[in-house]
């Protein structure tokens, strides 16, 4: 976690794509999974003019102390699933600040530089693993994970299966898998 005033930790994170993405799930997830180990959290939501297609975002602030400010301005990290959420979001992610995308949607451009950047193919690898695009989000989520060590694994495929309804857990929880693999691997 990025090291604030005092010594205390706190890590911000912004999770964008376009609605219908899933994009508020993963932000749960992870802010549950945080939450279960004791942590502050703080986790918000926005969409664009659209309920789906437009640009949305979620956000989570995971801290050791309390939370006195509730924004994310800066990310310390970012994920895009959208070239629209790229275009709108990624330039926030501070300098130095790791930067994950959908690399089968989302085509960098030269802006980021100081920004530790990772494409994954998060939506070819659900269709072609697991058969269903609908799950690119938890896939997404498990390279996060896997990637940052923001929470431990257990917890967040604890909170995976928590926040899907009963007959989408097994299918959820391997692309948790799948994404923790594919970062493993990248």
């Amino acid at each position: 976690m990025a090291e604030t005033n005092g010594g205390a930790s706190r890590l911000e994170i912004r999770f964008s794509g376009s609605g219908g993405q899933g994009i508020l799930l993963a932000a749960a997830i992870v802010a549950e999974a945080a939450t279960a180990l004791g942590k502050n959290v703080v986790q918000t939501q926005s969409y664009g003019p659209a309920a789906r297609g437009g640009a949305s975002k979620a956000e989570a602030i995971i801290a050791d102390e309390e939370i006195d400010y509730p924004e994310v301005d800066t990310p310390d990290v970012s994920l895009c699933l959208s070239q629209e959420a790229y275009e709108k979001y990624a330039r926030d992610t501070r300098s130095g600040g790791l930067l994950v995308y959908d690399s089968g949607l989302v085509e960098p451009d030269d802006s980021l530089q100081g920004r530790d950047l990772r494409g994954i193919p998060f939506t070819r690898a659900a269709a072609e693993h697991l058969k269903k695009t609908v799950v690119a989000n938890i896939v997404a989520v498990g390279a996060l994970v896997e990637i940052t060590g923001m929470v431990p694994a257990e917890a967040a495929e604890a909170a995976v299966v928590s926040r899907v309804p009963e007959r989408f857990r097994e299918l959820n929880v391997e692309a948790f898998r799948l994404g923790r693999r594919l970062a493993a691997e990248a």
